[in-house]
């Protein structure tokens, strides 16, 4: 795509969204985000297929709770520039009613958002930022039923909250609202300590990488991670890496390498 930027999009930093966009194959990105993928590339080179695994994750974690659940409602935090297998396409082809809120920080996100929605009058793109969890809720209100189950969908996004930011607060804002029923799908930078050595390895160099370039990464551990989804009733086969939640024949398949043992995924269930 050409270097040039559309009004109010900066591009003097790199942008999660358009750097995931990048490790994904797509051509929403700049140099900028280019040059801290590579970097993280140089640490971690399965990242790409990690990028993959992620998207496939969302997929089965959305048409689980959509035809298993029946849930029809979904608000999707951090969710980055459209690709292939959108959570508003996975859920429609269960269910051509069921309602999607995206929710993202990076303009360039509501401008392809709204371009692609233009004909969808069940799906909404809000430029909001996760760290206000009151004024998202507030906004997604006039669109989504929270008297109703929800799926809450948290894919790569709390990794870039700091402990300082208190992701805790925030999802205990967010599961506050959720009526009974409601499902929390998690995907999340794991830092596996002495289990697996290699994977910590990389995920304590990530983190670098990602704090010197976006300003923000935090690899958490399993208990850290568990800590979020507390108090519900977490679904098999609990927390994993993102390759083994369910998975469907022909789901990208990362080599158990570092990479693969870093990126953790877990869907659960508010309880009636």
């Amino acid at each position: 795509m050409s270097e040039e930027a559309p009004s109010g999009i900066d591009t003097s930093r790199p942008s999660i969204a358009r750097s995931y966009d990048y490790f994904l194959g797509g051509k929403d990105n700049y140099a900028v985000d280019r040059e801290m993928a590579e970097a993280a590339l140089r640490i971690a080179p399965e990242g790409r297929g990690s990028a993959l695994t992620n998207r496939a994750f969302l997929r089965r974690a959305v048409r689980h709770l959509a035809a298993e659940a029946g849930v029809d409602q979904f608000l999707d935090l951090g969710s980055g520039l459209p690709t292939q297998g959108n959570v508003h396409e996975v859920a429609q082809a269960v269910n051509p009613a069921a309602r999607v809120v995206y929710v993202d920080n990076d303009p360039i996100v509501l401008a392809h958002g709204r371009a692609l929605l233009t004909h969808n009058d069940t799906t909404r793109v809000l430029q909001a930022d996760v760290r206000d969890p009151e004024g998202i809720l507030a906004r997604a209100k006039d669109f989504l039923d929270f008297t109703r189950p929800v799926g809450l969908l948290l894919f790569g996004i709390l990794h870039h909250l700091d402990d300082d930011e208190d992701p805790a607060g925030v999802l205990a804002v967010l599961r506050g609202t959720l009526a009974p029923g409601s499902h929390v799908a998690i995907s999340h930078f794991h830092d596996p300590g002495d289990a697996h050595p290699e994977a910590s390895r990389v995920a304590r160099e990530g983190e670098k990488v990602f704090n010197a370039t976006l300003g923000t990464g935090r690899w958490r551990t399993r208990e850290e991670i568990l800590a979020f989804v507390d108090g519900l009733e977490v679904l098999e086969p609990g927390l994993v890496p993102l390759a083994e939640w369910r998975p469907d024949p022909g789901d990208p398949i990362l080599e158990q390498g570092a990479t693969y043992h870093a990126f953790a995924g877990i869907v659960a269930r508010k309880p009636l």
